[in-house]
């Protein structure tokens, strides 16, 4: 695992709806879930900056890029994503290396990316992913906390097609 990097597996809780739902569900049927996702009281961010929400769709890559001043925590609400983390910093004990991780429907969790670990995802299922990132710090227009590697840029060297 690269040096400050924190994956926190979510409880998946049956969810008590108030109509609709009485007894056992029907023979598979599935029933409502409930994921207590972000809790302050649990010391993953620092400060808290803003939340962002996106949607992607089939096959499709974001990376990579990194932050200079603010930590990200990924939440994979649906879909599948290949979540790839690479550690750029050079006083890191972990520098150098290259962590896949997956997250999504049935596979909930959040992944927390500190600031100088490259990072992005592919979608790697045909439902689309929707993705929250809770962030340190709130955007800035005109001088954003956001540096651009290509995906195939050759010294993370990241075969995205692998399994």
């Amino acid at each position: 695992m690269i040096d400050g990097v924190k994956v926190k597996n979510l409880v998946i809780r049956q969810d008590m709806p108030d109509k609709g739902e009485k007894g056992d569900a029907p023979s598979g049927e599935k029933r409502g879930i409930l994921l207590e996702v972000l809790r302050k009281d649990e010391g993953l961010l620092s400060k808290f900056g803003q939340t962002v929400f996106t949607i992607s769709y089939k096959n499709t890559i974001k990376a990579f890029h990194w932050h200079r001043k603010q930590d990200d925590l990924w939440f994979v609400a649906s879909g599948k994503a290949k979540i790839v983390l690479y550690d750029q910093r050079k006083d890191s004990p972990t520098h150098g290396e290259t962590q896949v991780l997956y997250a999504g429907t049935d596979d909930y969790k959040l992944i927390l990316i500190p600031v100088g670990v490259a990072h992005g995802y592919k979608v790697i299922g045909d439902e689309p992913v929707l993705l929250f990132y809770h962030v340190t710090e709130t955007y800035v227009d005109w001088e954003p906390d956001e540096k651009r590697i290509p995906f195939d840029d050759p010294t993370i060297n990241f075969n995205w097609d692998e399994d």
